[in-house]
């Protein structure tokens, strides 16, 4: 049977890939008697849903945000007069 850190793991990997069976039968006996990992592997969901929630609300993450050449001017310009 499989030990709290290779459920873990293998829990992590799972949003990766595909486990085999015998990984996927692995973790699900290990979460028969362990709430720890079955904590984990909720808390691993929550985190992967919020973060979903969130690139989808924002709608532009993985988009360059540019500043105009005003904008870029404007800062240039301000940065000398600091230094």
């Amino acid at each position: 049977m499989l030990g709290c850190k290779e459920t873990a793991q293998l829990v992590s990997q799972s949003y990766d890939r595909r486990l085999s069976w015998r990984e996927r039968l692995g973790v699900r006996l290990h979460m028969v008697f362990c709430d720890a990992c079955n904590h984990f592997r909720r808390q691993m969901e929550f985190l992967r849903r919020a973060a979903r929630g969130f690139t989808h609300e924002r709608g532009d993450i993985g988009k360059e945000d540019k500043l105009s050449a005003q904008a870029r001017e404007r800062i240039t310009r301000d940065l000398k007069r600091r230094l």
